[in-house]
């Protein structure tokens, strides 16, 4: 595929995109709102834009540390931050509120991208880890406008995935970007293998190791209220699949302990809620900030409160790892010391959940039904517990630095 033929498809792929949005706004209205933005209908500015994309919350969490840095550097410049999703959106919204320009990210078509960019005419563009946009990066290189892909990530998947279907639009397009900074060897040698020219390839590590993210309090005791003196097993960032799974095997195996399940995606929330009643399980919903004891599941149904529900968890699990989503970012839990498990599927954080299992600082299962027997083992050996939270705390400590490399990098092209 080259990038006529991408362009070509991208074009008639518009309708259905946008039909899409439509059919996922039955659920989230969100996503049938400021649809102009996304083709490119956004307002022109004249101050000088530094455009950082997240494509959606867990993207953007990460580049918090690089935004708060940028705004402080750059006071003469306006930080536009963008997203795909409106979870990111709202995510970028409460946390900036206007410190910041925000808009949704353009479909990417010649057309649409050429006039986003007319718009906006940013000073350099800077794009989070898989974010690889053939149309918008030939137009910022076309329009010598340098384009940094930053905590950039190539799993032998996708490496297998671009060489098969598209190794020489992969090639160009690689190579109009200025820096990959990686987060890791392996990605970089990846993208090395891909075409690119190794002199644009540096491996900066991963900004997510900059985080220090803070529960905020008043959520955190809103909580504890509700779920009173019992311990608690948190999976967090469920897919569908999962809940299930993890529902069936705890019928079979219960916990001592509150089971607190936070489905990933929110227009998840009343279907996961249905599928505890379902299987008569006592499920409380959070939204109704209400203290039983009378309960064994509490749905995590709220957004941006994520750090306090693992400030109270006894025990983690990452979810999208026992179905094929790929993961979820471990680091958070890892912050507070919390013994962190996850599944099998962790391509999305294959060094991280590597090194994290290396390290004595989490543990992997195949099934849910093995899942509940080691948080059970967990929940019984405090001091097995507190091992593998330290551990995993004292590997992400080792970690930093990532930030001052991006800076730098940043510096010579704005």
């Amino acid at each position: 595929m080259n990038q006529t033929l991408y362009s070509l498809i991208s074009t008639l792929l518009l309708p259905i995109m946008l039909l899409r949005l439509g059919l996922k706004g039955l659920k989230t209205p969100a996503y049938r709102y400021r649809v102009s933005e996304r083709l490119g209908f956004v307002s022109a500015t004249s101050k000088n834009i530094i455009w950082v994309h997240c494509v959606s919350v867990g993207e953007f969490r990460a580049a918090t540390v690089l935004i708060d840095k940028l705004i402080k550097d750059y006071p003469e410049h306006q930080i536009l931050v963008t997203s795909t999703t409106p979870t990111g959106s709202q995510a970028i919204k409460d946390t900036y509120q206007d410190k910041i320009l925000h808009y949704y990210f353009p479909f990417d078509l010649s057309l649409i991208v050429n006039r986003y960019i007319k718009k906006i005419n940013p000073k350099i563009c800077i794009l989070l880890e898989t974010e690889i946009w053939p149309n918008l990066i030939h137009s910022l290189n076309k329009n010598n406008i340098p384009s940094l892909l930053i905590n950039a990530r190539l799993s032998p998947r996708s490496l297998e995935k671009y060489q098969k279907f598209a190794p020489k639009l992969a090639k160009q397009t690689l190579n109009k970007l200025n820096v990959i900074a990686t987060q890791n060897p392996n990605s970089a040698q990846r993208f090395i293998q891909l075409g690119t020219d190794k002199n644009k390839v540096i491996m900066a590590g991963n900004i997510k190791f900059e985080q220090n993210p803070n529960a905020n309090k008043k959520h955190t005791e809103a909580i504890k209220t509700i779920i009173g003196s019992r311990k608690v097993v948190v999976f967090a960032s469920t897919h569908k699949g999962e809940e299930q799974d993890i529902i069936n095997a705890y019928l079979q195996r219960p916990l001592d302990a509150l089971m607190l399940i936070i489905p990933r995606h929110p227009e998840r929330f009343n279907e996961v809620y249905k599928l505890a009643k379902k299987h008569k399980i006592k499920v409380l919903k959070r939204s109704e900030n209400t203290s039983s004891e009378n309960y064994d599941m509490l749905l995590g149904d709220s957004m941006g409160e994520m750090m306090s529900y693992f400030e109270v968890a006894d025990v983690v699990f990452m979810g999208g790892s026992l179905v094929a989503t790929g993961g979820h970012n471990m680091l958070e839990p890892a912050v507070l010391s919390k013994p962190i498990l996850f599944g099998l599927n962790v391509f999305n954080f294959s060094e991280i959940s590597a090194d994290l299992l290396a390290q004595n600082g989490a543990i992997q299962v195949q099934n849910a039904d093995e899942l509940l027997h080691e948080i059970t083992q967990l929940l019984e050996d405090d001091k097995k517990a507190k091992s593998l939270g330290d551990n995993a705390n004292q590997y992400f400590t080792s970690q930093q630095g990532a930030l001052d490399i991006l800076m730098k990098q940043i510096q010579l092209w704005v």
